[in-house]
């Protein structure tokens, strides 16, 4: 049988496939922008991409139920959910609450502010497709992540989860590595972040851990000053403390920030998945009660 660290990395690279096929949608629409109608020409363009983006996000949190119990029995744990993730109310929302087609105007937005301030077209095109890629990246990944801890939230058995860095890591994650956090704890990450979770019970979250250490130790010097910087490196390689040298909480957050989302809310105002897991305030029925009045399982 499969380890669950293999299990998790086939589930972020199945999830990095529905992510490069967004990435090619989100070019492909910014390259027909007509430069001098910026606002209008993509106003055009945003229809499609949003439905390729709403799709993507639907396609990586229908993930979630099967990656738990796959990776839920790599542990030998037989945990029978008290719901199924409810893929659609991931779709079509933005990380923070707000709608997706609100947060997709902004490439626009940025790309016009780089030129107020004199930058040359090519080069504002360049920074507005720069935010593109990274929100249509992120949206994705975070609609996953999200389905993820939802079907955890909803298997009691589970008790927490561990952190696990997989590709082009940074310094802020890397020092994160083999953390294990409670099942409530929102999970950190900034955008384009690649890392993902390892559902666990207590009792074998430690076969699950890695060492941060270790993890730098093993990268050639040249990607040791990528990731930490030159002089965080050097001071690392000299025997500083990783986690000194790095600051992890700087430029971190937590998504879904914004208490709510009006997004296929109805009449009353949604909660966000994020939200929810803060409010239950670690009662476990507290938590899958919530996320079945918001419709996030059923």
């Amino acid at each position: 049988m499969p380890t669950p660290d293999r299990i998790a990395v086939a589930h972020y690279r199945s999830r990095r496939r529905i992510i490069a096929v967004v990435a090619r949608a989100a070019r492909q629409a910014w390259r027909q922008v007509d430069r001098a109608d910026l606002s209008g020409s993509w106003r055009a363009m945003l229809p499609r991409l949003l439905v390729t983006v709403a799709g993507a996000q639907l396609a990586a949190a229908r993930q979630a139920d099967e990656y738990l119990t796959a990776v839920l029995a790599a542990q030998g744990l037989d945990a029978d959910p008290d719901g199924s993730v409810q893929a659609v109310a991931l779709s079509g929302v933005a990380s923070d609450g707000r709608s997706l087609d609100t947060l997709l105007t902004e490439p626009v937005i940025t790309t016009k502010v780089a030129i107020s301030r004199g930058a040359t077209v090519p080069r504002a095109m360049a920074v507005g497709y720069t935010h593109l890629d990274m929100i249509a990246r992120t949206q994705v990944a975070d609609a996953g992540r999200v389905a993820d801890q939802v079907a955890l939230t909803a298997r009691p058995a589970v008790t927490g989860y561990v952190r696990m860095v997989v590709g082009s890591t940074c310094s802020r994650c890397l020092i994160l590595a083999g953390r294990r956090y409670e099942w409530n704890q929102g999970f950190q990450r900034h955008p384009n972040c690649d890392c993902i979770h390892i559902p666990a019970a207590e009792d074998t979250a430690d076969d699950l851990r890695t060492n941060p250490r270790a993890a730098f130790d093993a990268m050639p010097p040249e990607e040791q000053d990528r990731v930490f910087g030159k002089a965080g490196a050097e001071a690392i390689r000299d025997g500083a403390d990783m986690a000194r040298v790095v600051n992890a909480r700087r430029g971190m957050y937590t998504a879904g920030g914004r208490l709510f989302t009006h997004e296929a809310a109805g009449r009353r105002p949604r909660l966000m998945p994020e939200q929810i897991l803060r409010e239950a305030d670690g009662d476990r029925a507290e938590a899958i009660r919530l996320l079945r009045l918001h419709r996030y399982i059923l």
